[in-house]
């Protein structure tokens, strides 16, 4: 056993949104720390398959898939009893699953809205709430991913940028109701990864030269935030960590 898996061994993290770019990155985090994990994913079916093959060659049947909708009211149930059944016992939920694209106003419909808003909002709550008796009775952790957009709004992003502001609200709302069993936080990525929809040369390297620290940030700057968060921050609750290189400084 290393060090960093020492009083993690037997824990059991679920993570949506797990099978590619941060979430995956932040599961593979969970897993060197010892725990076992459930992945949840959307599409990815094959990405989600090969990274649980990757993580359970690693360590035999500590990893289980679960595909679904996050807009469907079933999902917080069938990730619970999953989890359950597989493990026995829950003591991280990572709402990292996020929808994410560019609602202009007088072009929004109402199927994007509550798209975004299921996503990035409404998914996490009911999860969280699904999530928190076996949590309490362990003395768990919450960690949503929000975005630096959601204190700071982003232009042709309105539904997107309302719905992690109120993922930020919920953070803290959740952490002063589920206290003291229950602790809830946030990280709020800055500019990680690009998103995979067309990104100018021009525009990203506009973003860079805003950032204090004149780089582009790593999905394993997220992972470890995640991780410090999750496991290793036990008077640490209700609390929006921004990971984003200072560009919130010049936004």
């Amino acid at each position: 056993m290393t060090s960093e898996q020492q009083g993690h061994d037997g824990q059991v993290a679920i993570v949506t949104g797990a099978a590619r770019r941060i979430g995956a990155e932040i599961a593979r985090a969970l897993h060197r720390r010892g725990l076992s994990l459930v992945i949840h994913y959307r599409s990815s079916a094959d990405d989600a398959e090969r990274l649980a093959a990757e993580l359970n060659r690693q360590r035999a049947d500590s990893v289980t898939l679960l595909g679904g909708e996050l807009a469907d009211p079933a999902l917080p149930d069938r990730l619970v009893g999953t989890a359950l059944e597989q493990f026995g016992r829950i003591d991280v939920l990572i709402n990292n699953a996020s929808a994410f694209y560019p609602t202009p106003v007088g072009q929004a419909t109402v199927d994007q809205w509550d798209e975004l808003m299921a996503s990035n909002l409404r998914a996490p709550f009911f999860l969280s709430q699904a999530c928190a008796p076996q949590l309490g009775a362990v003395g768990g952790a919450i960690v949503n991913l929000v975005d630096i957009h959601a204190l700071v709004p982003m232009q042709r992003h309105a539904v997107y940028c309302q719905a992690k502001a109120g993922l930020v609200m919920q953070t803290r709302s959740l952490a002063k109701e589920l206290a003291p069993s229950v602790r809830v936080n946030a990280v709020a990525p800055g500019a990680i990864l690009w998103p995979e929809s067309d990104q100018s040369p021009e525009a990203a390297q506009g973003i860079l030269e805003r950032i204090p620290m004149h780089r582009q940030g790593r999905p394993e700057d997220i992972a470890g935030a995640v991780c410090f968060l999750a496991l290793d921050a036990p008077y640490v609750t209700g609390q929006i960590l921004a990971v984003d290189g200072g560009r919130l400084l010049n936004m």
